[in-house]
């Protein structure tokens, strides 16, 4: 049952990775995983989890700016894009970071009823031995689980992705207009696909929010903007400084995926087709125009934010109530510490911040 519950958390923060995610390559940003907290700067990512026992996990790593190597992709419209194919696919990677440390942990926690008469029995030194051993073969069995999970989660996501988002608005949208050919219209009948498409992402954020694990996460994700809004502001970085900014951050994946939401409506207005197939199709399509232009926006809003185009950024900080929570202090030291190894790195390799 430990094992199940794991699983269907894994696959839930695997849905809202968009939501939870800072997709800026220039800034600090972060990302909320499972009982803990990865940021990254434009050179290094660090992820911090803590276990049950209190004890906080770490591991930190380089990495490499896409934009550096590719100037193209540095291009307005296709860096975000970009920025946002190697968010997401950082962001799985600290998920998967997450899951192994709550896996090994559970196996370890199973593995004590059996193993604790042995090491009583043996000499210290072998009993440190086989404690050891034991830790690593949890360790490579957890990342053999992950794996599995992996695979199954990316097939799980893509198709509730398409089915939620895309096929089911469209749909009933569809078989609206047959009720009530006035909907039929390009215009109207793009606003009730677009209405229905809003309505289904807001219950399903406000949903899973219900369930405890989740809300963890979501306080995890206040940690994460809290914290990098103390280090925006130069402030020192305990939990004292980092508690006291607000849990909102312009940002955020949360903004990113509301504007992405509220773009796409005008973007299929402009679409002629009238049949099913073709109009699901031009929907997938389009999405990586739509995240590029979208990502252009959440850019601009964010170093503008008495703008015009804050306010079409307004309603995804109207729903980071729900997807950020008020973090403990254990929770914010988390956070700290996930950007004090990164920052820690990033000075290693010599980079720079540019702080807008």
């Amino acid at each position: 049952m430990r094992f199940l519950r794991n699983y269907l958390r894994f696959l839930a923060a695997v849905q809202l990775l968009p939501a939870l995610e800072s997709g800026e390559e220039t800034l600090v940003g972060g990302q909320a995983v499972l009982e803990g907290v990865m940021m990254r700067s434009p050179h290094a990512w660090s992820i911090a989890c803590r276990k049950p026992s209190g004890e906080v996990v770490t591991m930190t790593e380089p990495l490499e700016r896409p934009s550096e190597k590719h100037k193209w992709m540095a291009w307005p419209t296709v860096r975000g894009v970009i920025t946002l194919g190697y968010a997401m696919n950082l962001g799985y990677r600290a998920l998967r970071f997450s899951a192994n440390v709550a896996i090994e942990d559970m196996m370890q926690n199973e593995a004590e009823g059996t193993g604790e008469r042995v090491e009583m029995s043996a000499p210290a030194p072998l009993a440190a031995e086989n404690s050891a051993i034991s830790k690593i073969h949890n360790r490579e069995k957890a990342a053999t689980l992950s794996n599995w999970l992996a695979v199954g989660n990316i097939l799980i996501s893509l198709v509730f992705f398409i089915f939620m988002y895309k096929y089911l608005p469209l749909l009933a949208a569809t078989e609206l207009k047959k009720i009530d050919p006035a909907l039929g219209g390009r215009i109207i009948f793009n606003l009730v696909d677009g209405g229905i498409r809003l309505v289904l992402f807001l219950l399903f954020i406000w949903g899973v929010s219900l369930w405890k694990d989740i809300r963890r996460v979501y306080e995890y994700h206040g940690a994460e903007h809290k914290t990098v809004f103390a280090f925006e502001n130069g402030d020192s970085l305990n939990t004292v400084n980092v508690q006291k900014y607000s849990t909102f951050h312009p940002r955020c994946g949360t903004s990113f995926l509301m504007t992405v939401m509220l773009i796409s409506i005008g973007f299929y207005m402009l679409i002629p087709f009238t049949t099913f197939w073709a109009r699901f199709a031009s929907r997938i399509a389009l999405l990586p125009v739509i995240a590029g232009v979208s990502y252009e926006i959440i850019r601009f809003a964010a170093k503008h934010r008495g703008s015009l185009f804050a306010l079409i950024t307004a309603p995804g900080l109207w729903l980071q109530r729900i997807t950020t929570q008020q973090p403990t202090d254990d929770q914010a030291e988390c956070a700290i510490a996930a950007l004090d190894h990164a920052m820690a790195l990033e000075k290693e390799r010599g980079g720079e911040l540019v702080i807008a």
